[in-house]
């Protein structure tokens, strides 16, 4: 914090003009979360679970070549992220329960922890932008997001290439880098979020334990709840198949009002080449279609309203972060 201090403070007009105050404080947070023990504990956790699950799928990895009927068989990296023997889950199973809580304990005390330490009114009383800070915040650490993600992708790239003996085609290439944007983008929604109760709550216990409570709700109880609902609604045996058609549809909608389910939605078709639906077919649309992959144009396609849900949310997460913030009374301590 001093280190800020010094270089905002108006003794030092040289390194005000050759440095922006924005970048100022995104280096000032990207030092914070990098030496802090809570993201070193979770990039220890993160890099161990990616090590095991890329054990275990380099060490089935032989078996793709026997089994013939496979259609992702070609795309080996690809299966470096999905495939298990049942011991462990796949890359991108660890991603989807770890990354919320890499995002929760980045931005659940981003505010309220300088606003009880008292140095949330000394940066504002700067000569810099009050919305600066907040979105300093969000952005150096999605920074730091962005990288251990991307070192991760390399990572396995890497390992692929080493083991497999062969590098990656353009094709499998494109869809680890946009499933590694994807990844970035699903943990930023949790870090807006936990941003988001950082300002409207005073106490960091407070903030973490909200974030942690949405994650579990949304994790555990809420499929719970969806599969009260379609236990409850579930079509008699007479039904047509079109009121059959309707049923799945509905509970599937209920399903994707989950981000955890949206990233799932998105990740087995990037990563699954072979997946040419998210839901419910008729025997006229399956009758006739050859199992064959798709190209990565038409997979983005069928992910698109996965990915616009994701953004959506963590852009109107963002909205009311920054709302509630520059309309946050800030008092000296």
């Amino acid at each position: 914090m001093n280190r800020l201090f010094d270089m905002l403070h108006l003794k030092h007009p040289d390194r005000i003009a050759s440095t922006h105050p924005f970048w100022v404080l995104v280096s000032k947070e990207v030092a914070d979360h990098i030496r802090s023990w809570r993201f070193i504990i979770l990039l220890l956790l993160i890099l161990l679970t990616c090590i095991g699950s890329l054990y275990t799928s380099i060490s089935n990895i032989d078996k793709i070549s026997e089994n013939t009927k496979d259609p992702d068989g070609v795309f080996l990296f690809l299966k470096l992220f999905t495939l298990s023997d049942g011991s462990l889950p796949p890359f991108h199973v660890f991603v989807g329960f770890l990354g919320p809580l890499l995002g929760i304990s980045l931005g659940f005390d981003a505010i309220n922890s300088e606003y009880n330490a008292g140095t949330l009114s000394r940066v504002l009383a700067q000569p810099i932008h009050r919305d600066y800070l907040i979105n300093a915040k969000f952005v150096g650490a999605l920074m730091v997001i962005g990288t251990l993600f991307f070192s991760l992708c390399f990572l396995v790239m890497g390992a692929g290439i080493i083991i497999i003996g062969i590098p990656p085609s353009p094709t499998e290439f494109l869809r680890m880098i946009f499933f590694t944007l994807l990844s970035i983008l699903y943990v930023a929604f949790w870090l807006n979020l936990s941003i988001l109760f950082s300002i409207r709550f005073q106490q960091a216990a407070t903030s973490a334990l909200t974030a942690i409570a949405v994650w579990l709700f949304f994790t555990v109880f809420y499929q719970m709840i969806v599969n009260v609902i379609a236990k409850a609604m579930m079509p008699s045996e007479t039904a047509n198949p079109y009121e059959v058609m309707n049923y799945q549809h509905f509970i599937m909608g209920l399903l994707r009002l989950v981000p955890s389910q949206l990233y799932n939605d998105a990740t087995t078709t990037l990563l699954m080449p072979s997946v040419r639906s998210l839901g419910p077919l008729t025997m006229e649309q399956v009758y006739g279609a050859i199992p064959s992959p798709l190209p990565l144009g038409e997979s983005l396609m069928i992910v698109w309203p996965q990915l616009t849900g994701l953004i959506a949310a963590t852009v109107l997460c963002f909205a009311f972060s920054y709302y509630s913030f520059m309309r946050k009374e800030i008092k000296s301590r």
